[in-house]
């Protein structure tokens, strides 16, 4: 299995910006990509953004293209997702989670293993 574990949410003014973290552990070998999700309240869970785990190569919901950048770090079993610019819409319960095929796919079913996820609330 492999564990997950958010941080870095918190409360920001439009415009802000906030960086989240997702540590991995476990059977990391298995990880083919990763990526964020997030649910507002009385929402469904969305895609923001994934990224392959050795190529690297990176995918947006249009949502947040331009606006926020996902890195990782193989070597210390991280990944990032960079916020700028951020709006009062971005308000949600942000979700670290991970897959072990390369395809990348935006709907949450498609993943196998989830974080607890991080609160990140934007004020107008």
């Amino acid at each position: 299995q492999v564990q997950l574990v958010e941080s870095g949410g918190g409360l920001v003014q439009a415009g802000d910006s906030l960086r989240l973290s997702c540590a991995a552990s476990g059977r990391t070998y298995s990880i083919a990509t990763m990526a964020w999700f997030r649910q507002a309240p009385g929402k469904e869970r969305e895609f923001v953004a994934a990224i392959t785990w050795s190529a690297g190569r990176t995918y947006y919901a249009d949502s947040v293209k331009g606006r926020f950048g996902i890195s990782r770090d193989n070597a210390k079993n991280m990944m990032y997702l960079q916020m700028n610019g951020m709006k009062p819409e971005d308000t949600a319960f942000y979700y670290c989670t991970s897959k072990n095929t390369v395809v990348v796919r935006t709907t949450p079913h498609d993943y196998d293993y989830w974080g607890q996820g991080t609160q990140v609330t934007v004020s107008s």
